[in-house]
């Protein structure tokens, strides 16, 4: 009996030892993961309260949070879901948020643990993220530390097959290299790094370079390093494929090659596409897909955009059929698991051409479970409502949002909120297969993003009103109804969504002029100017309670600033007014108030690092390996944001921004230059002579090298406060004034 008893004793020693050595073994193994850095990167001094576990027997993604052993413990199959399961539980048990315009972390010492399990799953298989676009309007000077960033906010918020094309101008680079052309061959064709997106999809060569030898290098390591980072955390990349985009001197080296000349625009030199039918076209495919693949590896995913707002020889869809036939053999030759991503653009950019044949003749060429569409601006125009869910391919629903980096707050809130949900229920959506986020940059209206990526682990639309207010408390950290009410009205007017295709544009980024409008700085507003004031009004109201909010405060300074970038309309159009009237004295009065006004925003964005020229500049200059490459990596950085190419660009303000610096040395300086002219040459003013002379000064301005301040200074509420005071009582009487003489821009 005493044996058996020792014998017993034995086994609970044993049992005992394997449970503490199995909870060890689960404590030492998410410590060493990539989960768990991320965890310490996002919660630095509540990290030892989590405990991680993988389970990777379930395919489909899937988390799960409860508490073991006095820890939080957060389960997954990867690290995506692991992540997704820590901002929930930041999200909805803590009351915390991560954006790129603030964030708040304030947490006791000590996180609570949950008295019942939480499991989500997720209906998308994809959720899909970024825009060829967002890798220059927003990331063209990004180094690993600001990916490192952003990678951990797509894991956070679920993103799992992300848009990877950093770096591969070095993969064509070897490629075109490996068919005998020189330096001095490629020197006009590789763009300068703020055109990269239009240079890989074939729309322009050469402007902005020549591109040093020290980009495509650095650039491949910082590729490396994103992939690493983004397939480690279980996402699965999408990296490029050839679609026939080859140098001007293609002709030299390949005098029998059928080419195609193009041009986008006539702003730019005409650029070569390679006929489908040459057979160097697969040829150069497959090479270039197994150059990527040996230095980058592969997830079979390919993105491929053929005539990206270029029109096609020809509508015959036996043609398109072949062209997109030849694409997708080129990738499966080198990739037997290749699974091609086209972005949908072009059936909505230029939907005059792609009708029902031309669209089924491109998709029917290529296996439904080997292409995936993106219909890339669902929530403007869901594409798939009038192509059947695109013939039977899979596809993915995605919020585009936003254009050119425009600071302009604007959304299709309710759209966001609800119709995902609706298209997963539709029985018409075909193979919907994902959600995504498809904006041409980030780092603005956060509100939009927290809500579109909360639809991940949603199958029902989201209720706005109650997702309102949750995000108010993980925002601010507390529940105010006068915040609340502010963001009623914000519902109302900013991110209403009807009547204009985006965010509009104040005039003070226009090249000045007398009339409401110019090409891409489109004032017309989707609600009346007035119908915001009572927003601003309550932010204000309530500011003094949320001085510690970092999210109120860059809430604050946005709302603030709409409000007078708006104001900007009517107080130019009563300069207009007095000029058509002959009023020197009132032409003179409201153009002074306008250059202080010009003035009083830039002092308000400086509050703000997120408003500020100062980092685009200095992040750009940190690239070169040499004052010139400086000097070249700057102009690059000035150009996009003001004239976007040369001084007779037509697509020049489309990238226009409202940060403080551009405020007072580019729109300052250029609308007082016309205010001079008008006064000089009040009896015979010739705006078309005026915009001819100020090319010179903005293309001289896009060749300076300055530096700018690269902090915020300045109290962000004490200055929303004080343009409060200032300009609250001058608004409403002046838009009333004016509301007759504005036209419907």
């Amino acid at each position: 009996m005493r044996l058996l008893n020792t014998y017993a004793g034995y086994l609970v020693f044993l049992l005992i030892c394997s449970c503490t050595s199995q909870q060890t073994k689960e404590h030492t193994e998410s410590v060493d993961t990539p989960e768990y850095a991320l965890l310490k990167r996002t919660l630095p001094n509540h990290a030892d309260q989590f405990i991680i576990e993988l389970d990777t027997t379930v395919q489909e993604d899937w988390f799960e949070i409860d508490s073991r052993n006095d820890k939080i413990r957060l389960r997954g199959n990867n690290g995506v879901s692991v992540a997704s399961a820590l901002y929930y539980y930041i999200k909805n048990i803590v009351h915390g948020q991560i954006t790129w315009n603030g964030t708040n972390l304030n947490f006791p010492e000590t996180l609570p643990l949950l008295s019942e399990k939480i499991i989500k799953k997720t209906p998308y298989e994809y959720r899909y993220y970024l825009n060829y676009c967002t890798f220059n309007y927003t990331m063209s000077w990004w180094d690993w530390k600001r990916w490192e960033k952003e990678l951990d906010w797509m894991a956070l918020h679920g993103i799992n097959m992300p848009l990877a094309i950093t770096g591969e101008e070095f993969i064509w680079d070897n490629v075109y290299k490996s068919y005998g052309f020189t330096e001095e061959d490629l020197s006009g064709f590789f763009s300068g790094p703020s055109y990269f997106s239009w240079f890989w999809m074939g729309n322009l060569d050469g402007w902005g370079g020549p591109l040093p030898q020290s980009w495509k290098e650095s650039h491949r390591d910082l590729q490396i390093k994103i992939l690493n980072r983004a397939r480690e955390l279980g996402m699965t990349p999408v990296l490029p494929a050839f679609t026939g985009h080859v140098p001007a001197s293609f002709k030299r080296i390949f005098p029998d090659a059928k080419l195609k000349q193009t041009n986008w625009g006539n702003d730019f030199e005409d650029t070569y596409i390679l006929d489908c039918d040459d057979p160097l076209f697969a040829e150069i495919g497959k090479r270039f897909l197994e150059e990527q693949t040996k230095i980058y590896g592969t997830d079979h995913l390919y993105s491929a955009d053929t005539f990206n707002e270029n029109t096609p020889p020809s509508n015959d869809p036996e043609y398109l059929s072949n062209l997109s036939k030849q694409v997708y053999e080129g990738m499966r030759s080198a990739d037997e698991e290749a699974v091609w991503v086209m972005q949908g653009w072009l059936f909505y950019s230029h939907r005059d051409f792609w009708k029902a044949p031309q669209i089924k003749g491109l998709l029917d060429a290529v296996p439904d479970d080997n292409m995936i569409i993106l219909d890339l601006a669902t929530e403007i125009e869901p594409v798939w409502k009038r192509t059947e869910a695109f013939y039977g391919k899979k596809w993915i629903w995605n919020m585009l949002h936003n254009f050119g980096g425009n600071i302009s707050l604007f959304g299709r809130i309710e759209t966001v909120a609800t119709q995902p949900a609706a298209a997963l229920k539709d029985s018409t959506s075909g193979k919907l297969k994902g959600i995504g986020l498809t904006m041409e940059a980030i780092e603005q209206n956060p509100v939009l993003y927290e809500l579109m990526t909360d639809n991940t682990w949603n199958t029902e639309p989201i209720e706005l009103n109650n997702w309102l207010k949750s995000y108010n408390l993980n925002r601010y950290g507390a529940v105010n109804f006068k915040l609340l009410e502010a963001w009623d009205i914000l519902v109302q007017t900013v991110y209403n969504g009807q009547t204009i295709r985006d965010g509009a544009e104040s005039i003070i980024v226009a090249r000045p002029t007398f009339e409401g409008y110019r090409r891409w700085a489109r004032t017309k507003l989707n609600y009346p100017a007035e119908d915001l004031l009572p927003a601003w009004d309550l932010f204000v109201e309530v500011s003094s309670e949320f001085e510690y909010s970092d999210g109120f405060k860059y809430d604050v300074v946005d709302v603030t600033r709409q409000v007078l970038a708006n104001y900007a309309l009517p107080l130019q159009q009563q300069i207009s007014y007095a000029y058509k009237n002959g009023n020197q004295e009132a032409f003179k009065m409201y153009s002074a108030e306008f250059i202080e006004l010009i003035e009083d925003l830039d002092r308000l964005l400086a509050t703000r690092k997120d408003f500020l020229l100062g980092p685009w500049i200095a992040d750009a200059r940190s690239w070169g390996t040499t004052p010139d490459e400086k000097a070249l990596y700057e102009q690059n950085a000035r150009d996009l944001i003001t004239l976007w190419g040369g001084a007779d660009n037509r697509l020049h303000e489309y990238s226009n921004r409202q940060w403080s610096g551009l405020m007072t040395d580019f729109y300052k300086p250029r609308w007082e230059q016309f205010f001079t002219e008008v006064q000089n040459n009040w009896s015979d003013f010739d705006q078309n002579q005026f915009d001819e002379a100020i090319k010179t000064w903005e293309w001289n301005w896009v060749t300076t090298e300055k530096s700018f301040p690269v902090e915020a200074s300045g109290n962000a509420i004490e200055v929303a406060k004080e343009l409060h005071d200032k300009y609250r009582s001058k608004i409403e009487p002046l838009i009333a004034k004016m509301q007759p003489i504005i036209y419907d821009y």
